[in-house]
Parts: structure tokens; sequence; C-alpha cells
């Protein structure tokens, strides 16, 4: 069947941005722990340089993938880093149990705040879910990506908007009033680092694309796929900022605080936890499948099929051990001392390398004709 426009141009973008929105980006706490600091304008500036880089990133890494036809991350590390790709596997694994974490967390934090159930109610389902989707191959977590992609779309414009309208006063004050703080260029570059991990495993949806114009088109666009959701978070969060600034990072989600914020609307109450929990289980199922598809390569070499009930039961044990972690460190933990560590680790083994070699080996291939 022919791929179509909505596969080549805009999926990709769609893919990444599932992979990257997380537990502490959906519920607010990365966007508190990396830019509310440097003030409301200061952290749409870092947002801004995130965006950006994360689009000359993608342009490069989706260009390499067409070139050479590579669609797991063992496949394109090893051509991109040779025998050192091993590196970014360790760094890869490891940042997916910090995520994965935070997802749990959040998970368990967000209904124990909305609703009152204990927080390993969340935590079950988001496993549960995650494990049955990748059962289910690339078909359908490219299928479930994109439809909730929209749907999260449609919820954020909606309490955009909606915040826009109860407290517009507060948010234009508060960015017109507020000092920029320095350092928002070096935030809006770590965010962007460890976020970029997960690009070589997601690279399953560049099977769509045909041209250079296509993979160019694609990871242009996924830069503000991927952070138009956070920065229309991040208004609404400005509107509250001296209140989140207030209680600190060891004070109640900054959704919970959104939430509380907002006069008649109780329906966000009961619809964010749910887009809330779609957007958990797309993060899992897309840092989960990129291992499967690995996997499923390195069998595919051995002239053999990777067993499906193989899919499911990798899943479990990565959300295991994620939930374990979270458990043990906590959510907030978990953002303030994971993220930081690992961050300048991708910087090193994959950017860098993409943006240099990796440009490099395409203007190569270009040269020979292949």
């Amino acid at each position: 069947m022919k791929d179509n426009w909505f596969q080549r141009y805009v999926l990709p973008g769609f893919i990444f941005q599932s992979a990257v929105i997380g537990g502490a980006y959906g519920s607010g706490k990365e966007l508190q722990e990396f830019f509310l600091g440097h003030g409301p304008v200061g952290g749409l500036l870092g947002m801004a340089v995130t965006m950006v880089v994360f689009s000359l990133v993608l342009m490069a890494a989706y260009e390499f993938a067409r070139t050479f036809r590579l669609f797991d991350y063992r496949s394109f590390c090893k051509a991109l880093l040779g025998r050192a790709w091993p590196l970014y596997e360790i760094l890869y694994v490891l940042m997916m149990i910090l995520v994965i974490s935070v997802v749990g967390a959040a998970a368990g934090d967000i209904l124990k705040d909305t609703f009152g159930l204990p927080a390993f109610v969340g935590t079950g389902a988001i496993m549960v879910l995650t494990a049955l989707l990748v059962f289910y191959g690339t078909p359908a977590v490219e299928k479930f990506l994109a439809l909730w992609s929209f749907v999260l779309y449609g919820t954020y414009l909606s309490f955009f908007i909606w915040h826009l309208v109860q407290n517009g006063a507060d948010i234009f004050a508060n960015l017109s009033g507020g000092e920029i703080g320095a350092g928002w260029i070096k935030s809006g570059i770590a965010f962007s680092g460890y976020n970029m991990a997960a690009i070589p495993a997601i690279l399953f949806c560049i099977r769509h694309q045909h041209r250079r114009r296509e993979a160019v088109i694609a990871g242009a666009l996924a830069g503000p796929i991927a952070m138009v959701p956070a920065m229309l978070f991040f208004v609404a969060m400005i509107g509250q900022y001296d209140q989140l600034a207030a209680v600190g990072d060891n004070g109640p989600l900054p959704i919970t605080v959104l939430m509380g914020a907002l006069h008649g609307a109780g329906f966000f109450t009961y619809l964010f936890p749910v887009v809330l929990f779609g957007t958990f289980v797309e993060t899992g199922a897309a840092m989960i499948h990129g291992v499967n598809e690995r996997l499923d390569h390195t069998f595919a070499e051995k002239n053999i099929n990777m067993p499906n009930w193989m899919r499911p039961v990798v899943a479990m044990l990565i959300l295991f051990t994620a939930v374990i972690l979270a458990d043990a460190v906590g959510l907030t933990g978990l953002v303030a001392k994971g993220y930081g560590t690992i961050t300048y680790g991708f910087l090193l083994v994959f950017v860098l390398p993409v943006l240099t070699w990796g440009v490099y080996l395409i203007w190569r291939a270009d040269q020979r004709g292949e």
C-alpha cells in the first residue's frame, strides 16, 4: 500500500512527541524543573531553543535513517558510531527506565490527587495498557500514537483557551512584568538533550519516507509538533506563576494547581487524567517498542522470527524495573537527579555525531550516488 502524506510528513513528528511528552512533561513537572525558574518569558525562550534544536537534529537523523534504511536503534547507532554503538544502548536503557519511572510515579500521583485512589492503581493500569499495545507491533503503535496525539492537541488547546479566558489578565501581567532569568539557553539545550535520546528508537516510522524532501520536512515539523503542547501548558502555568514558584518542586504537581485555578470547568477534572493516562501509555509504548524493534532486527539477522509473546514480556520486565525505581526515589527526585546526569552523555554520543559525522556520511553517499 502506498504511503500517504500523513505518514511521510506528520506521523514522525507525532511519534517523536509521543516519546518525549512523558509523565513529567504531561503533568508539568519537567516544565517546572527546567523552565519556570527562568521567569515567564525566559521559560518560553528556553522552550523555543528546545524546539529549534529538536528540528535540526531530527532533520539530520531522519535523513540518515532514510538514506541508509536504518529503522531500529541498533542498526542506526552501529552505522553512526561504529564499535562505540553500545554506549548509546547503555544510555538509552538507563534513560528509558528513568522516563518510565517518571510516567509511573506521575500516573499514581495524578490519580491520588484527582480521585483519591491509591497510587498503585494508576501505575498498574499504565503497565497493563502499555504491554497490551506493544504486543500488537508497529502498525498498532503507530495508529494509537497518531490518534492520541490528536486527542492531546484538542485537550491542551481547550485547556489553554479556558485558562486564557479566566486568567488572561494574570498571564499577561506576569509575561510583561517578569524578568528574564539567566541560563534559559542552557536549560533549553539540556531539555532537548535527554529527550532526543528517543530519536533512534522511534525510527520505525521512517519506513514511510522515500525522498530527502520528506525526511527534511518531517524533521522540521517534528520540533514544533513536540513542543507546542508544552508551550500551551506553560502559558497556562504563567497565570499561576507566583503560586507555583512559592510551593517549589516538592509541592503539588503543576497540573493539580492549574486544575484548581479553573472555575466552572469540572469536566477537566475527569478529562485531563484520562488524556494524561493516554500520553503516559504513548511514552512507554514508544520507548519500549524501540527495544522490541531492536530485538526483532537481531532475530531477523539470524533468520529467526521474534516470538510474539516476547514483546509484552520485555515490556513488563522494563515496567516492573521502572516502577520499583519510581517507588524508591519519587517523582521529584527522578526529575531532579536523573535527567541532568544522563543529558550530556546523549549530547556527546548521539547529537554531536549525527550533526557532524552523520551529515558527512549522507554527503558522501550523495557523491557516490548511493
